[in-house]
């Protein structure tokens, strides 16, 4: 599977790369990797505002049916920002030149759920549900925790919008923009956020972590 993961379940699908939409997976998925993998080895790449936050590949049962999610990350005030290392220790930078030490205190976590015959990596895992597969993309759910240390916390979005084609009309993908208020975090703090079943089962998750 075309992926790179950490140990560590807040990262553990940092480095699975996609794109936000279908139509543009297979022309964004070469840089989107290529910019990941140079920010994961602290090399001198400047972040975007909007950044791959990784997929995963599931069947449904037993319908038969594949659902994928594909997961970004929507932070204008990122853009342009860089990692730099020392022998010692690493630090982001803005586009200005200042030293972050916050996380951003306003961004979006945006998730594709998709029933789509794309050109992705095959399931991982399976998921029983044993209604229309239709139903499961309107009745996601999500949850996002920030972990310090060792302590974790949730942290309630401010709102969770579906975006693009409107819930009463029938497709086979929908896009949700899920808007956060983190307040005042440690950059070195790693927020998650977990895409749960109508029922609570958590399906996949989404890092966001920058040092």
């Amino acid at each position: 599977m075309a992926q790179v993961r950490y140990m560590q379940e807040a990262g553990a699908d940092f480095m699975k790369t996609h794109s936000t939409t279908v139509s543009g997976f297979l022309l964004f998925a070469g840089f989107a990797f290529a910019a990941f993998a140079g920010t994961a080895n602290k090399s001198d790449i400047s972040l975007r505002s909007a950044m791959p936050a990784g997929y995963d590949v599931m069947l449904l049962k037993p319908s038969g049916n594949i659902l994928s999610f594909m997961g970004l990350i929507e932070c204008p005030e990122l853009e342009g920002a860089k990692h730099v290392s020392t022998d010692a220790s690493a630090k982001l930078v803005s586009a200005s030149g200042q030293t972050i030490e916050k996380f951003p205190q306003r961004f979006s976590f945006r998730v594709t759920a998709s029933l789509r015959k794309i050109l992705l990596d095959g399931p991982v895992a399976s998921v029983n549900f044993p209604h229309d597969p239709h139903e499961l993309l309107l009745k996601l759910k999500f949850r996002v925790r920030d972990y310090h240390g060792l302590e974790s916390r949730e942290i309630v979005p401010e709102s969770i919008e579906m975006i693009g084609m409107p819930a009463d009309v029938p497709y086979d993908e929908r896009v949700y923009r899920i808007n956060m208020n983190v307040g005042n975090l440690p950059i070195s703090d790693r927020l998650v956020i977990d895409v749960l079943s109508p029922q609570g089962e958590r399906l996949t998750h989404f890092p966001f972590i920058l040092l």
